[in-house]
């Protein structure tokens, strides 16, 4: 009888572990948590796994977008390897051999022109993504081609518009295993690394992803290994910094030549030691004056960004003769106010009167004040900045001499 009841005791013991261990494992195992985004009406079970994975961003909210319209995979797996083995691009569906896939379509990012949507076009033929100005100088200096006209990019790629600007209506892929100069094929083996289909170098100077996310994925570093699930219109200049402030090419060795001042604060770090800049120029940030169309590409294909960079001094402060050019938000389809509600550091409304380029872009974090002053606000740090207009100063300035750099003669700071 007492060894029945020992029995009978172990063998509740046993039951009772058996079904903790159930227990147990079944709360290890994902949940079948399904989410039906509106954009698809498909029901996925991505967020099963990844119920702590921040929203990428304010304007992909996910119960609209999900994650397989971006990040493809297979939407009713559970199993990890099997949910993941058909992702686009890895952890970066923004990497521009899978960008049309993930982020295309008329409603996003490869609409039309009028709509201002065409920005996967734009990217693919910008000179940040086919680096034509670096190809196009190496090969002219070295003799392999007449002129500084792009006649190569890292990528083959086409103008789809009928007309261009700049007469370079396709680009043909950089091969430098065809050159016959050494120095041109030494370019192509250790120069071609800044171009927005390039892994980085190692290094925390260098940390950016590729694709769109080497610009709008900042502080790579400061997420955890795996976790990066960013998109910002805020983009602060140290983004810029890991490809356009790291250094210069050697042109006899073709090596790049890392800086060695370590800067320790942002007016050493903006710019690099030998470059001439004024106080706003390093209080703002690159993308507080550089347009979408200088960053990302206006469509055309350029053979430099010097053809395509076209902002000055004058774009903000007016000359002597002329104040500034405005345009006032008479709509709720403007894409200033679309520009403002993507990056909502400045409250735009209708009526608002805004600066704008010769282009007609518009300074959308600007504001022109009833006392005929102007207000900026940082995209990146939403610092608000006063400022006037030339206009009826004792500025000395030539007429004829309105580039930037003729205002950097007597407002250039020194470091």
């Amino acid at each position: 009888m007492h060894n029945v009841r020992r029995m009978t005791a172990l063998a509740s013991v046993l039951l009772l572990l058996s079904v903790l261990l159930v227990w147990f494992a079944d709360s290890r195992r994902p949940q079948s948590q399904a989410l039906t985004p509106r954009m698809t009406g498909e029901e996925e079970y991505c967020i099963a796994c990844h119920t702590d994975l921040p929203e990428i961003s304010p304007s992909h909210p996910v119960e609209i977008f999900g994650c397989v319209t971006c990040h493809g995979g297979e939407r009713l797996a559970l199993d990890a390897d099997l949910a993941h083995s058909t992702m686009r691009g890895g952890n970066n569906p923004s990497n521009l051999s899978v960008v049309e896939q993930s982020c295309g379509g008329s409603d996003c990012h490869s609409g039309t022109v009028e709509e201002e949507r065409d920005h996967i076009q734009r990217v693919m033929t910008s000179v940040q993504a086919t680096y034509t100005g670096a190809i196009a100088h190496i090969r002219y200096t070295f003799g392999a081609q007449p002129d500084q006209v792009a006649h190569y990019g890292i990528f083959n790629v086409r103008d789809t518009e009928v007309t261009t600007s700049t007469g370079v209506q396709s680009l043909e892929a950089f091969d430098p295993s065809q050159e016959t100069n050494p120095s041109i094929q030494t370019f192509g083996e250790t120069c071609l690394k800044c171009h927005l289909s390039a892994e980085p170098p190692e290094g925390a100077a260098f940390d950016r992803l590729t694709g769109c996310a080497a610009c709008h994925t900042p502080d790579v570093d400061s997420f955890p290994e795996g976790n990066v699930h960013q998109l910002t219109t805020a983009i602060p200049y140290t983004q810029c910094n890991t490809c356009h402030n790291r250094g210069n090419y050697d042109l006899r060795s073709m090596d790049f030549v890392e800086r060695d001042d370590n800067p320790t604060d942002r007016f050493h770090d903006y710019y690099q030691p030998i470059a001439q800049f004024t106080q706003c120029e390093w209080t703002l940030d690159c993308i507080d004056c550089h347009t979408r169309s200088e960053a990302m590409g206006d469509g055309d294909i350029h053979s430099n960004q010097s053809e395509i960079q076209y902002v000055q001094c004058r774009t903000c402060h007016g000359t002597l003769d002329e104040l500034p050019l405005t345009h006032t938000i008479a709509s709720e389809d403007d894409i200033a106010l679309r520009m403002a509600f993507l990056n909502p550091v400045v409250n735009l409304s209708v009526g608002d009167t805004v600066l704008v380029t010769e282009q007609g872009e518009p300074l959308w974090n600007t504001r022109v004040l009833s006392d005929g002053t102007y207000e900026l606000v940082g995209k990146a740090t939403g610092q608000v900045f006063s400022f006037s207009p030339v206009m009826g100063t004792q500025c000395t300035q030539n007429a004829d001499e309105q580039e930037s750099s003729y205002c950097h003669v007597c407002h250039a700071v020194d470091r």
